[in-house]
């Protein structure tokens, strides 16, 4: 009997490359929806899979448990978990795979586009051009150059290193922090090794979030620790919207104490149209594109896929990340 599979990412269903031919040459049953799914629409689904190729479901205790006895694996399109109860997927003997190492080139090239964008005005007046309001003369909007700033990067792993390989090429004074500091790496790039977070919000012009989102960082980014921040600060996140505090993000825009906040991600997918950080000053947000690239989809794709595939067919080259298989 085939193997049936829930497939939900729309980042790969609808962008063309390898991996939509080696999705076809599989003998599998192949159900698409329309992801990320919430956790009403994947218990409407779920019941009936030998496995899930997911985005950013809402894989919880609930549709696991109507997943079984029949769902084999969860295969992530992707890196972060914080969508899928792992805990209990390992409880119940379901595998979790995902594709460390695939994306973090295009998401240091997209936290860059956020930081130019909002340091040298260029949403903002290429709008205004767009919309027949040419400034000139002295009332031309004035930006301000990263050359010679600090750039304080929260998370040192794949997409952080990238980040810092670029700020250094900009010519910034790079600091950061991971609780799994990487001493070699830091002493090729000269990277200053903070000892908190807080000493990374208290001396960098732009934090930088390159962090997983669990229960310690979730609303890392509020009023408190805003306010600890240098006056203008430039935030930065491609990460998770969770970490930061919507409200108070929105708030230290409006007074003028955060200079700028740049994100692919945001605490709701899509936002209501009077989210707080929607139209907010010097605010620029991007729908969760940040790994969407043509070679950086393909990548993803075929990684998850493969994973799927040697799993099914109890070979090695198996990327799992709760354990189950080594």
């Amino acid at each position: 009997m085939s193997k049936r599979v829930l497939l939900t990412t729309t980042s790969f269903q609808d962008t063309p490359g390898s991996h939509q031919d080696l999705l076809e040459s599989q003998d599998w049953e192949i159900v698409r929806a329309r992801g990320p799914l919430s956790e009403q629409e994947m218990l409407e689904l779920a019941g009936e899979f030998d496995a899930f190729l997911c985005g950013d479901d809402a894989i919880t205790e609930a549709v696991i448990d109507k997943s079984l006895p029949r769902l084999q694996t969860i295969s992530k399109y992707g890196i972060g978990l914080d969508k899928i109860k792992v805990d209990y997927a390992t409880s119940k003997g379901i595998p979790v795979l995902f594709t460390p190492g695939v994306n973090h080139t295009t998401v240091a090239e997209h936290t860059f586009g956020l930081l130019l964008g909002i340091t040298k005005d260029i949403q903002s007046n290429a709008v205004a051009v767009q919309n027949g309001q040419w400034v000139a003369g002295w009332k031309k909007p004035v930006g301000n150059e990263i050359m010679g700033k600090t750039m304080g990067i929260l998370g040192l792993g794949r997409i952080g290193k990238e980040v810092a390989i670029r700020a250094k090429a900009f010519g910034m004074n790079i600091l950061a922090f991971d609780p799994y500091f990487d001493s070699q790496f830091a002493s090729d790039h000269n990277i200053t090794q903070a000892s908190s977070m807080d000493e990374v919000l208290h001396h960098s012009d732009v934090v930088s979030l390159h962090c997983f989102l669990n229960e310690e960082t979730e609303n890392m980014i509020n009023a408190t620790k805003i306010a600890e921040m240098r006056d203008h600060v430039v935030v930065l996140n491609c990460a998770r919207g969770e970490l930061v505090n919507t409200n108070d993000m929105a708030a230290a825009l409006a007074s003028g104490k955060v200079g700028g906040y740049g994100a692919d991600v945001l605490d709701a997918e899509p936002p209501a149209p009077d989210h707080p950080l929607i139209g907010a000053p010097n605010c620029i947000i991007t729908s969760h594109i940040g790994s969407r690239t043509h070679e950086s989809v393909q990548r993803q794709a075929n990684r998850c896929l493969h994973n799927l595939i040697n799993f099914f067919a109890g070979t090695d080259d198996i990327l799992c990340a709760n354990g189950l298989i080594k």
